[in-house]
């Protein structure tokens, strides 16, 4: 009879101590899961400065239009045919950027804090609804990857043929850019498909 009661005090003693690591255990556990919230770290500064880079390409795209107006009603302002492409160009990859980060932004609340509810009712395909990081980092590379073709062609608007062959490495290049974007878009259809 002593043995049975002292069994089952044993017993009782390891249900406590269970009870109380598995307390513990719940409670580190609603700490870790809490612990997704510091993405609100990169969250927040980024659709602050995709706001501060929208806003900025505004602005460019606001002035280069009074710089036009003044140049065609007032007159006697420096000639900007040359300014107007290259001004143009960067305002647009400053937008990109904007985007970039706008997605990126959005697309880490999504996947580590919560589903935005009006996004559930979009299409799959809107750049905004990721459903893991892996599409989140191939949207933003396609972004990039404008950006960067943006880039390239804002330095080519800049540039002066010496020889025949600069005119050939340009070619080569927009080649090259235009091969890069039929893959992006093979892939990206392959991936849909």
């Amino acid at each position: 009879m002593t043995l049975t009661s002292n069994q089952s005090a044993k017993h009782q003693g390891e249900s406590q101590a269970q009870a109380k690591g598995t307390r513990y255990e719940r409670a580190f556990e609603r700490f870790l899961w809490k612990s997704r919230l510091l993405v609100m770290l990169a969250v927040v500064p980024s659709l602050l400065g995709s706001l501060v880079l929208f806003i900025i390409g505004t602005l460019d795209i606001v002035t280069l239009a009074i710089d036009a107006g003044a140049y065609y009603l007032v007159g006697g302002q420096p000639d900007i045919h040359d300014s107007v492409v290259p001004r143009v160009v960067l305002a647009v990859d400053i937008y990109l950027v904007a985007i970039v980060l706008l997605i990126f932004g959005l697309g880490v609340y999504r996947l580590f804090v919560s589903p935005i509810e009006p996004a559930e009712s979009h299409p799959a395909s809107n750049p905004f609804n990721v459903a893991s990081f892996d599409e989140l980092k191939d949207k933003i590379a396609r972004v990039v990857i404008l950006a960067v073709i943006i880039e390239f062609f804002r330095a080519v608007v800049d540039i002066t043929f010496e020889t025949p062959l600069d005119a050939i490495y340009l070619a080569l290049s927009v080649l090259a850019l235009a091969a890069a974007l039929f893959l992006m878009s093979r892939a990206h259809r392959s991936h849909h498909d």
